[in-house]
């Protein structure tokens, strides 16, 4: 068994909605940082959707999102949620319940 196979076998997937207001320096702000951890701590195993509440407001209105940039982890559960530009890592990290350990391949360069 490879290690690649036990370790997505046995790490949750994540589903992630990034609630925006518009295209402003805060919420692209808030969309690079996220891509930027999914891709170095949730690489394959992240169902990442970016919602603008100006677009859709009815999906603000859906999961009682009031302020935006908001992060809803969905999934796993429980459901969590972190409002602001997400660059502080460490307390997205904490807040998405993902070790603050060394990034993925940072051992391979």
């Amino acid at each position: 068994m490879s290690e690649a196979w036990t370790e997505s076998a046995s790490s949750p997937r994540y589903v992630l909605r990034l609630f925006v207001a518009g295209m402003t320096p805060r919420s692209q702000r808030a969309i690079a940082n996220l891509r930027r951890i999914c891709d170095e701590r949730l690489a394959g195993r992240v169902d990442l959707a970016t919602i603008d509440i100006f677009q859709q407001p009815h999906l603000a209105e859906e999961h009682q999102v009031v302020a935006a940039p908001t992060l809803l982890r969905l999934e796993p559960l429980p459901v969590k949620r972190l409002i602001g530009d997400l660059s502080d890592e460490a307390r997205v990290l904490a807040g998405l319940d993902l070790p603050v350990s060394p990034r993925r391949g940072a051992d391979e360069r």
